[in-house]
This record gives C-alpha cells, structure tokens and sequence, in this order.
C-alpha cells in the first residue's frame, strides 16, 4: 500500500524482527509481512492526531533486542524432571524467550507492556503435550502438587487469557497436539485435537476427497479475522465467531461435543446432534477459557465447500438509522441469512473506502452525485454461503430490502477489497505503534432495540477523548439483534494510558446495557465487569462449577471469568 505515496512517506518497519526479540513476540502473524496505511488513510492520521510529517521520521522503541528478564522459576527441580519424563526433555523449555512468548497475547495492553519491557506474569515451564494421554497425566500431577496451569493454541487472546498470573506451566498445544482424530462423511463431522489450527483444518477439510476418500470438499465455515493464527480449541474455549457466522453460525452451533481433562478426571459428551439429558454440559464446557480443565479433542460439524456459489454484494445507505433498519429487516425475513454481513458507521465507512481504495473513484463520485453525503453514509457488505439457487434467493431479497430504504448497489468491488485483506487488518497495529498510535478493538452484544442507544453512548465515551477515531460496524446478526464491533485509533504514550481508555470504554459497554463480549471471552481483562453483567448468582453457578472441576484452583487461575477475583480486587482494577 505505500507505494502509492505521492508525498512524504513514513519509513514503515519492511524487516522481519531479530529472532528470539521482543518484536518477534509483539509482531503479528508472519514475521515477513507488513501492512502500512495508505496516503489517505496516513493524512487522515495526521489531521485527527494533530501530527505533522516530523513525527512520523523517527519510530519509537522497536524492540529489536534479545530477550532477558529477571524472574526466577519457582518449580523444583524434581517437578521440571517430572515433567520432563512425561514428555521428553525435547518437549520442556525454561528459557526467558520461550517463557514469555507463550505468556502474553495479542491485546494492545499486552504489546504496549512489551514495548515498554514491563515483563510480569510468565510461565515457569513451557510444555508440548504429543498427545491426550500426556495432558492428562500432567493434569494429575499439578493438581496433586498444586501448579498452576495455562494452555495456549494459537496466542492471539485479546482479553489477557493466556496471562500466567500465577506461573505454573504454560501447554502449547500448536506444537505437536494438532492431528484429526476421525472423520465422518455419514455425520458430516470432523474429530481433532484442540490445537489443530483454522488453516490446517480449513485445508483438510477442502481435500477431504483425497484424504479420506469423500465424495466431496467440505468446509468449517469459521473464519475469525485471527483465523490464519487461532486454533480449535481457542475458538471453543472463548465461544468465538468467525467472519462467516451469520450462516454457519458462532462456534458453540458448530461444535457437537468435546472431551476434557480435568483435575477430577475426563469429561466427555456425546455426539447426538440433540438430546435432553438434563442441562447441557457441552454448553458448560464451551466459553470456560481453560478454568475447567484442557480441552482435547473436540468433535465439529462440516458443510459443504461450495465457493462458487458465493454471491457478493454491497450497497451503501444515506443514513446509519436506514442501514440498521433494512439489516433488521433482512435478518427477519425468514429467506435465510447471508454469510458475512457487516455494515459499518458513517465515520468506519469513511476510513473503509480510503482503506480499500474506493474513495475517488467512479464509485465514490456515483455516490456524491446521488446525494450519499461523507460522514453520514454507511457501507453495508457481505456474501452468501451455501446451495445456488438459495443463495441467488438470498441476493435477490436483499437487494430488494436495500432498495427498499433508499440504498444504492456497489457492485462486489467493496466486498471483494475488504475480504482480500481481511486477515490483513491486524497487521496496521504494528507499523501504527512505531510511532506512538495505536489501534484496538473491544466488541458487545446488543438487541435491535437497544442498538442506537449502545452505538451513541459508547461511541460518545470513545470520541470523548479528543483527536481518537471511532470505527464501529455491525456484523454476526441475528433475527433478534447482532454483534456491535468498536475499533478506536489515537495516539497514546504508556500501556497505563491505554488501558484507563478501555477500562472507561467496558464501563461505557456495560451502562448502556450492551452484553460485555459477543466472541471475543471475557479471560482476565473483562472479568471485572462479568458480574454486573451476569449477576451475583449465576457468577456464583459458574464458581461451584469450578469448585466441582478444579477444587485446587490451578487451572488458568488468577481472576479468569472472575472465578477467584475478589470483590476487593475487582473493584481495585475497574478504579485503578
């Protein structure tokens, strides 16, 4: 993108970082690949932010160096052998790279903590199960000796999930425990193990025909914006969503059962597609975030790989209020759902059509013509999934209900722009935070009549900080409402600034009645505010759960889901 510069251009990070430096562990995704802002979107930059070219020639601490730390580990010798012997002294690492890499996530808190080297809550060992049989016998050791532990798939928690507040050891799951277990064209069900990555399960499920003899490819359908760098069991354990869930549905539709290990032994349900058996405990398990126990294998429903059936489409409205009106509409017409459906605010659809190059185009300018004024239209985009004829019946209803209420059809180009980069996005975050701006996300559940409430309420709290951008969209709806998705940019000096900002913004999500996390969990960062959101005692339901399953408190302890956060201490982090 920065080759379209015109006039000064910043001199944007183009190197992979220095292996085993704290870049390597802050940078996302692959090391050799970068995104930068266009010229539209860098001048916007430097008017919102009051920033001139100058600040933009020398970045900040970029962390290039090795790591080095001074945290001793607090396991005995007798324990690391232990371990050792369970795995293979191959598979138990206690260096400070290791140790810190696997113990922070991807949230702006925990970057800004690394570029200011403020290293706290790390792993005393890191561990690579090969299989169930090993997690399970480390499950009973460390509840026998009372270690904490943490398990990690693919990294990218944005809530603080992976944090090791109490040491322990940390279980990679990536490494080895990343193999498909069964697979059942009868069912259309696939079997694997929790730290099978979305690529990877996304590829076998494409070549089913020539890995398990299939008739056919067949598809998950999950595809979060983290899914080149998620796993399975992430996805199960935080109840995520990917891009395409309006169809396919969030990932507690798609699992149909799960197996654990857990301190008082191994949970395991069934695979019917529905029973009544009492309450659920596949939905007990689902959204616990490692605080039960380890999620092994996990059993998940497949669909029928049919990408050429996707119908593109995007339109865009005068108003947000007539967008979130016909998004409503669609979703209650009983035709069936598109796949993606995102619809973004007047102020993210003008950051959107810099970003994916629309603005100033034939496009941009049929827009202008017909009365589509800037910061008052909203660009609604998405596709549809599944057999031809529904989805052309699907295109063709949508179309109409647009029309309906005054939009005006963009062809697929948008749509077609925003999904080449979708995996991208993340990217920005770090050629932004070179030079003190950074950009985050924080997302919340709403109803359709409550939506306009929650989007100007929070947004108001966002802007109330001057010179920051406010993005937000809409996206995973429903008949009953959907998924508001908040994106803030502004330029910020310390870890300590920025998470005051999102603290006051989770304030802002839960006064104006909003559910605190649509997919992204709740981990350690949100878990303050769970109880205002849930209630006393359906937290306390939650707590003899984990009273039941983990009686020691060693799995993912140290205020995950508020299960053992004090009262004292919730208030101290909400206030602090």
């Amino acid at each position: 993108m920065s080759k379209e510069y015109k006039g000064f251009r910043p001199d944007w990070e183009n190197e992979a970082p220095p292996k085993r430096s704290y870049r390597s562990i802050s940078k996302w995704g692959n090391p050799n690949e970068f995104k930068h802002p266009n010229e539209k979107l860098y001048k916007l930059m430097k008017e919102t932010f009051n920033m001139t070219d100058e600040d933009f020639k020398k970045p900040k601490e970029l962390g290039l160096d090795e790591v080095s730390y001074d945290i001793p580990i607090k396991l005995t010798d007798e324990q690391l052998e232990k371990f050792k012997n369970i795995v293979g002294k191959e598979n138990v690492k206690t260096d400070d790279y290791t140790r810190l890499d696997i113990s922070y996530g991807n949230t702006m808190y925990d970057l800004m903590r690394l570029r200011e080297k403020k290293i706290e809550n790390v792993a005393d060992a890191v561990i690579y199960p090969r299989n169930k049989e090993d997690i399970e016998e480390i499950v009973k050791f460390c509840n026998e000796e009372k270690i904490p532990i943490y398990a990690r798939g693919g990294g990218s928690s944005v809530t603080r999930g992976l944090e090791c507040v109490k040491g322990g050891i940390s279980l990679d799951l990536g490494v080895h425990f990343n193999k498909v277990i069964d697979f059942n064209e009868t069912n259309q069900t696939i079997t694997v193990e929790s730290g099978m990555s979305g690529p990877k399960l996304e590829k076998v499920l494409n070549e089913a025909k020539k890995l398990f003899n299939a008739k056919r490819a067949y598809t998950c359908g999950h595809f979060p914006q983290s899914f080149e760098y998620s796993a399975v069991g992430g996805w199960v354990v935080t109840r995520g969503a990917g891009q395409n869930s309006t169809y396919f549905g969030k990932i507690e539709d798609i699992v149909i059962s799960q197996e654990y290990a857990t301190p008082i032994g191994r949970i395991k349900s069934d695979e019917f597609p529905a029973a009544a058996t009492g309450p659920s405990i596949d939905q007990i398990m689902i959204g616990s975030e490692g605080a039960f126990g380890i999620l092994t294998h996990v059993t998940l429903k497949v669909f029928r790989y049919m990408p050429k059936n996707q119908r593109k489409f995007s339109y865009i409205f005068k108003s947000w209020k007539d967008a979130r009106n016909a998004s409503r509409e669609i979703m209650q017409g009983q035709f069936g759902y598109p796949s993606v459906f995102r619809l973004s605010d007047p102020e993210e659809t003008d950051v959107v059509l810099k970003l994916y190059g629309v603005e100033d185009t034939i496009l941009d300018k049929m827009m202008d013509l017909k009365g589509f004024k800037k910061m008052e239209r909203c660009l609604f985009l998405g596709f549809t999934d599944g057999e031809k004829k529904f989805t052309k019946n699907i295109k063709r209803r949508v179309h109409s209900i647009c029309k309906k209420y005054g939009a005006m059809y963009l062809t697929g180009y948008p749509t077609k722009s925003w999904e080449k980069g979708r995996f991208r996005d993340p990217y920005l975050r770090d050629a932004l935070q070179d030079f003190g701006v950074i950009i985050d996300t924080l997302e919340c559940s709403v109803t359709w009549d409550n939506m306009e409430k929650v989007h100007k309420g929070v947004k108001k709290y966002c802007k109330s900080r001057p010179n920051t951008i406010c993005m937000t969209h809409l996206s995973h709806a429903y008949p009953q409402g959907a998924n508001l998705y908040f994106i803030f940019i502004g330029k910020m000096d310390t870890a300590k600034e920025y998470r005051n900002y999102q603290y006051g913004i989770l304030d802002n999500i839960q006064k104006y009645g909003a559910g605190m996390s649509h997919h992204h969990g709740i981990g350690k960062m949100t878990a303050p505010w769970l109880e205002g959101q849930i209630g006393k005692n359906q937290l306390e339901v939650f707590r003899a759960l984990k009273r039941h399953f983990d009686p020691n408190n060693i799995m993912n302890p140290g205020g995950t889901l508020a299960l053992d956060l004090s009262d004292e201490k919730r208030r101290f982090m909400r206030e602090e």
